[in-house]
C-alpha cells in the first residue's frame, strides 16, 4: 500500500487540476467537431486518455526535473526528488500509462492514431524546454492543446496515416481553438511560475515569470483576454448566442478574480490562481455544450 501511494503521489493523483486543464478544452473541441453530443466512446476514450496522459507527463517531468525540484519548496519532497521513487521506476510508470492511453487512441480511427504521435513528441520535449527557452510556458501550450486537433480528428478523419489527411481533419476552426488554448496555457502556467520564481532565479531555471519580470501580471490577463477574445470569435454563429454570452460573461469574472489573487505576487495567492483556473475551463465547455 505504501507503494501505490508513492505512485499517485508521482502522478499527482490528489490534485485533479492537472488533468481538468487538460481536459476541458479537449472535450469543448469534440463537442464541437461532433456538432454536439460526440458519442459514449469517443468521450471515453478523450477523457480516461487525458487522464492517463497528464500521469504519463508527471512522470517524465519529474525525472527530467530532479535536480532542480530538490531546491524549490514546493516540490523538494516530491517522490522522484526525495529518492522514495528511483528513477527506472518512474519512467516505467510513466511508459505504462502513455501505453494504456495509447491503446484506447488504437480504438479510434487512423488519422487520430497518427496525431497521437505528434502530441506524444510535443510533451517528451517539454520538459526540457524550460533549460533552452525563455517561455518554455509557450511549448507546454502547445502540448497541453494537442488534444483539440485530435478531437477534430476522431470525428473527421479516416483510416490515412498521411500528413494530407491529417490536414483534411483539422479545419481551421481547430486551429483557431488551439491558438485561443495557447493563450490560457501561458497565463496560468505564468500564475503556476510565479509561485517559484525566487527558486528558479537561484537556481538558473528559465520561466514566463522571470522572463517577464514585473510584466507578469499585465501579460497574464492580457492572456486571458486574448484567449477568450479568439474563442468567442471561434465560436460565434457556431454556438447559440445566449450560452455562449453567459459563458463568456462568468469567464470574464473569473479573469478579474484573478488579477485580484495574483496582484500582491504572494506564493499562495499566485497558486491559488494556478489551482482554480480549471473552472474558467468548465465553464466555457459548459457554455459550448448549451450552445449546441
Amino acid at each position: 500500500m505504501r507503494r501505490l501511494q508513492l505512485y499517485m503521489d508521482l502522478i499527482r493523483w490528489d490534485r485533479p487540476a492537472g488533468w481538468l486543464l487538460l481536459l476541458w478544452p479537449t472535450l469543448s473541441a469534440l463537442w464541437l467537431a461532433a456538432g454536439g453530443f460526440p458519442g459514449w466512446h469517443r468521450l471515453a476514450v478523450f477523457t480516461l486518455g487525458t487522464m492517463l496522459m497528464r500521469s504519463a507527463g508527471c512522470c517524465i517531468n519529474d525525472v527530467a526535473d530532479r535536480e532542480f525540484d530538490a531546491h524549490v519548496k514546493r516540490t523538494a519532497q516530491r517522490p522522484v526528488t526525495r529518492g522514495a521513487v528511483s528513477v527506472p521506476e518512474a519512467l516505467a510508470l510513466g511508459a505504462a500509462l502513455a501505453l494504456a492511453a495509447f491503446a484506447l487512441v488504437l480504438t479510434l480511427n487512423a488519422t487520430t492514431v497518427a496525431c497521437s504521435f505528434v502530441a506524444l513528441a510535443v510533451t517528451l520535449i517539454y520538459p526540457y524546454a524550460k533549460r533552452f527557452v525563455s517561455m518554455p510556458q509557450a511549448v507546454l501550450g502547445v502540448a497541453f492543446s494537442m488534444g483539440i486537433p485530435m478531437a477534430f480528428c476522431a470525428v473527421h478523419g479516416g483510416q490515412a496515416w498521411s500528413l494530407a489527411a491529417l490536414q483534411a481533419s483539422v479545419p481551421p476552426l481547430a486551429w483557431l481553438l488551439l491558438l485561443g488554448n495557447l493563450f490560457w496555457v501561458l497565463a496560468y502556467d505564468t500564475e503556476y511560475a510565479m509561485v517559484d520564481r525566487d527558486d528558479d532565479l537561484l537556481i538558473g531555471m528559465k520561466t514566463s515569470a522571470i522572463t517577464l519580470g514585473r510584466w507578469d501580471r499585465v501579460v497574464v490577463l492580457l492572456c486571458y483576454l486574448a484567449f477568450l477574445s479568439i474563442w468567442l470569435l471561434a465560436l460565434a454563429g457556431r454556438v447559440a448566442t445566449v450560452p455562449l454570452s453567459l459563458a463568456l460573461g462568468l469567464a470574464l469574472a473569473q479573469v478579474v478574480w484573478h488579477g485580484v489573487l495574483i496582484r500582491s505576487r504572494s506564493r499562495a495567492s499566485c497558486f491559488k490562481a494556478f489551482r482554480v483556473n480549471h473552472w474558467l475551463g468548465l465553464t466555457l465547455f459548459l457554455g459550448i455544450v448549451l450552445g449546441l
